[in-house]
């Protein structure tokens, strides 16, 4: 029996912020004399390369009831990104990130505020009965309300026959402790999302590096089926429990224009093959695909990333 078309391919949750890119090339915040700005957060970029690849996506945040929070309906709206569950608060100014130009993983420096103030009401349990995959990151699950909420509606739609994903974007300067992060990201792994980490995230998180074998080892043991470990220049691997483990090379690029946003890429583009149904390396080779362009790209994509789409 050919399952049942769900309304909604993705809904995104978490943070949609105002991105401030330096605009010199590889020097750290410190040294960055201006900046060009951009939409950013995670859940968002997710959003809006889903969209623009053809997906209906739904974006579930808090922006304050501002200039900046302008900025973000209108720049999600033009891609096609449903923001009806974006909520506009007055009592808080939309979060700001300032970010290093880099090759590698980016300096930031993060002022939080209406990011983190995510209700249970912005996700009726309508609105998850229709939804084919919940995904969220380790930035939005790191404060509360958005923490609290994030976990409950998981589970939710976990029960409503949603997959979950979640990028593990591990930052130490975000949460209170290390031991704090473990458990929140063992309470999500628990309804077996797709999970999305990179080798400077498991840097972090474990203060270690670790072999890639028992980084998925850690996430198989949480109840975890598939891990996707991205590697930068070195390509990908994905742990599939109980599989032989995937390894695909990165997709050469002469030149970096711009790292910021090249995770994300990768991953609409994996989520993108995924809700087609495609075989997991297949799923691997489009968000191979996705990623090498965001690199030759500052700020967002470029347009043509539709055509990639026709190639399924």
């Amino acid at each position: 029996m050919k399952k049942k078309i769900k309304e909604i391919d993705i809904l995104c949750v978490g943070e949609v912020l105002v991105d401030f890119i330096g605009h010199q090339t590889g020097v750290l915040i410190n040294n960055t004399r201006d900046y060009h700005r951009y939409l950013g957060g995670s859940p968002a970029n997710v959003a809006m390369n889903s969209a623009r690849l053809g997906l209906k996506s739904v974006m579930v945040a808090t922006v304050g009831d501002d200039g900046f929070g302008d900025y973000i309906f209108e720049r999600l709206n033009e891609v096609g990104v449903n923001t009806n569950h974006i909520k506009k608060i007055d009592s808080k100014p939309t979060s700001v990130i300032f970010v290093s130009r880099t090759e590698s993983t980016p300096d930031f420096i993060p002022f939080r505020k209406a990011d983190s103030c995510i209700q249970e009401n912005q996700m009726p349990s309508d609105l998850l009965s229709k939804t084919n995959i919940y995904h969220t990151t380790c930035f939005a699950l790191s404060k509360n309300p958005a923490q609290a909420t994030i976990l409950k509606k998981a589970e939710e739609a976990f029960n409503l026959g949603c997959k979950l994903s979640i990028d593990v974007n591990y930052a130490k300067k975000l949460w209170n402790s290390q031991e704090e992060a473990l458990k929140v990201i063992k309470a999500y792994c628990k309804f077996n999302p797709l999970v999305k980490i990179s080798e400077d995230d498991m840097l972090r998180l474990f203060d270690k590096e670790l072999p890639h074998e028992d980084i998925f080892n850690f996430f198989h043991s949480e109840g975890v089926a598939t891990v996707c470990l991205t590697l930068g220049s070195k390509g990908v691997k994905l742990s599939q429990k109980g599989k032989k483990v995937i390894e695909l090379p990165a997709i050469k690029i002469d030149v970096v224009q711009d790292a910021t946003g090249a995770g994300d890429a990768f991953w609409s583009g994996f989520l993108f093959a995924y809700i087609k149904e495609k075989p997991i390396e297949k799923c691997l080779e489009v968000a191979l695909q996705i990623a090498a362009l965001k690199l030759q790209n500052v700020g967002r994509l470029p347009d043509n990333i539709n055509i990639l789409s026709k190639l399924l």
